[in-house]
This record gives structure tokens, C-alpha cells and sequence, in this order.
């Protein structure tokens, strides 16, 4: 009962983390159409939330077709994979236990 109601409340935690870090990729990727002030401190955190993850992404797939990088898009789907996938999985792990 306890180790179920522990990987439920981890499944949960996992999700709400992913559901998050979309929206900051979403805000970060529109907030770079705009040519923001670099300066800012919001757009600072928002470069050092998601550039790493976006590096990663570049080193093994090309994301810049017809001038349009698709590394915010990449991360996107395979963050709503992860989400499907692994905190479902954890949900009938619970379920299981």
C-alpha cells in the first residue's frame, strides 16, 4: 500500500515536472521569435533551462531545415513520449503492487 501510493505520487511528480518544462520550451521558443533583450533575466533563465537539452538534441540529429531549427519541436515530442510512456508505465507499476 505504501510503496503503491509512493510510485503513484512519483508517477505524478514525473508528469507535472515534464508538463512544465514544455511550457518553458513553448515560452522560450516563442520568446525567440521576437529578438529578445538577452540581458533580461527571464530570458537568461529560459536559454539555461533549454539550450543544453537543445545542444544534445543538435550533436545527433541536424534540427535546422529551410532555416527553422526544430529542436524546440523534437524535444517537445519526445518529452509527450516520455510522459505517455514512462509516468503511464509507473501508474500500473502502482497499480500492480
Amino acid at each position: 500500500m505504501i510503496l503503491s501510493t509512493f510510485v503513484q505520487a512519483l508517477a505524478q511528480i514525473l508528469h507535472m515536472v515534464i508538463s512544465i518544462y514544455i511550457w518553458v520550451v513553448i515560452i522560450a521558443a516563442l520568446v525567440s521569435w521576437v529578438r529578445p533583450d538577452p540581458y533580461n533575466p527571464i530570458v537568461q533563465t529560459l536559454y539555461r533551462l533549454t539550450e543544453p537539452v537543445y545542444a544534445w538534441i543538435r550533436r545527433y540529429i541536424p534540427t535546422v531545415v529551410g532555416g527553422i531549427d526544430l529542436a524546440p519541436l523534437i524535444l517537445i515530442i519526445g518529452l509527450q513520449f516520455l510522459d505517455l510512456f514512462l509516468v503511464k508505465l509507473l501508474f500500473e507499476l502502482a497499480a500492480s503492487l
